[in-house]
């Protein structure tokens, strides 16, 4: 941790009995969220640890909790635009460099990959990019012999990056291999392609609004968006401090995520559970329409913030800390919403980091975690109720594949198909299968927006 680095720093002794003076340049300013950085980029790829858990304001990695707000927010900056665009960074290294960089040489690979985010996608001095990273890679034992290499690789990527970072951007797919390829099997090339290019973009914020779209349209300073959810292209302050956040006229909820919730139609007066509720933005939705809610979650510290935000948008639903493999409700329900832990592969716009700490052999164990889920999601809907199960994975595995393998394994479920007319503006991402598919790839309308897969299942007896 920062601060206790800098307490044990002077409380140190030299033989004689004088203090040491500080590391070279550990005083520079901005030097100490360039290191962090580095340090969190190496947990994400070599640990595989999600970015979240790393700068979470509570619980979050102790050198990040030491930063200033100002320089947390440039780490989380750095941090973004490394893994969006870490294969293109890696790519342009990588030519500068005579001889590949010896094994194992993590620390070195991710100061170079910190200073290159800078010098090419944030709007940093290319001179402090290259003399912190210069400065880092010099006080750290493993990399200080290489001080001079950082120097030179960073320096010349600087110079030429009006014309090699766009040749670089045509020519890398910012994507690892395995998920690359899952995408283009799935999509094909085309649309596999145009979905990696739209990881690349920074996403926009989407609220779904309790009433009056075009009033908090106007006032937030967006746009209303063919499914009467309101869109920001770029925040104009933190979200607590925009209009309509105190008095819970909206919340913050992609477009995608609110179409599921919709595919139970009109729910007033109905029992509906909501599974894997939290941090409770279907379970709004389905408050809203009028529903009994019961949101059912395992995790105390998420149904905390799905209570909160309950709170302040003033809606009521009652609560269940549970794990539904295990727990049995008093009744059975009208409907389900089955909203599914999975892999997250849809929200890479947002969470560049889930292509790099998921595996393929994650996708398996989600997919299977997934099916048990809805089998359970099943039990707790009467005969002749409905069930919507979803998640914000592009992968089939976790998604059609899932859906139609359980189908035809009972003879007691059936697909209730989707109908392109009960989501207007949203038609084109309904499947002739009756699936909802949604994609990041597009501009208009209701597009750019994050991956959901979405079906609707009724329980015949």
């Amino acid at each position: 941790m920062v601060v206790k680095a800098a307490k044990a720093s002077l409380s140190r002794k030299t033989p004689q009995g004088k203090r040491p003076g500080p590391r070279v340049g550990e005083d520079k300013p901005g030097l100490a969220a360039r290191r962090t950085a580095a340090k969190l980029l190496g947990a994400v790829i070599d640990a595989r640890t999600p970015l979240d858990a790393l700068t979470d304001g509570e619980h979050g990695h102790p050198q990040f909790l030491a930063l200033e707000p100002r320089d947390r927010a440039l780490t989380r900056a750095i941090l973004a635009s490394a893994l969006r665009h870490r294969c293109t960074i890696e790519k342009l290294v990588s030519e500068r460099l005579q001889r590949p960089l010896p094994a194992g040489a993590h620390a070195l690979s991710h100061i170079l990959h910190v200073g290159a985010a800078q010098i090419l996608f944030l709007d940093v001095p290319d001179s402090a990019a290259v003399d912190l990273a210069v400065t880092q890679a010099g006080a750290d034992p493993r990399t200080a012999r290489f001080s001079g290499l950082v120097n030179g690789i960073l320096r010349n990527i600087a110079r030429h990056k009006e014309e090699a970072l766009p040749r670089a951007l045509s020519e890398a797919s910012d994507a690892p291999a395995w998920f690359a390829e899952r995408l283009a099997a799935a999509y094909g090339a085309e649309q596999a392609d145009a979905i990696v290019k739209a990881h690349r973009l920074e996403p926009p914020v989407d609220f779904t609004v309790k009433s009056e779209p075009d009033l908090w349209a106007e006032r937030l300073g967006g746009r209303v968006l063919p499914n009467g959810s309101v869109r920001l292209e770029r925040l104009a302050a933190p979200v607590p401090e925009l209009p309509g956040y105190a008095e819970g006229a909206w919340w913050v909820q992609d477009a995608a995520a609110s179409l599921p919730a919709r595919l139970l139609g009109a729910v007033a007066g109905d029992a509906v559970a909501d599974l894997c509720a939290a941090p409770g933005g279907k379970t709004a939705q389905l408050a809203l329409a009028g529903a009994r809610v019961t949101a059912v979650d395992q995790s105390a510290n998420r149904l905390k913030r799905l209570r909160t935000n309950l709170e302040r948008l003033r809606l009521e639903a009652g609560i269940v800390e549970a794990d539904i493999l295990t727990w049995q409700p008093e009744r059975l329900f009208d409907a389900v919403l089955l909203d599914a832990p999975c892999s997250s592969t849809g929200t890479v716009r947002r969470h560049p980091d889930v292509v790099w700490t998921k595996t393929p052999a994650d996708i398996a164990k989600l997919a299977d975690l997934q099916k048990r889920l809805l089998e359970r999601a099943l039990s707790f809907v009467r005969p002749g109720g409905t069930v919507v199960f979803s998640n914000c994975s592009l992968d089939p595995a976790e998604g059609e594949a899932l859906v139609a393998g359980l189908i035809e394994q009972r003879n007691d479920v059936v697909l209730d198909r989707i109908g392109p007319e009960e989501l207007p503006g949203a038609e084109h991402f309904i499947t002739p299968e009756g699936w909802l598919r949604t994609t990041p790839a597009g501009r208009d309308g209701l597009d750019n927006v994050d991956g959901f897969f979405a079906a609707r299942l009724r329980r015949l007896r």
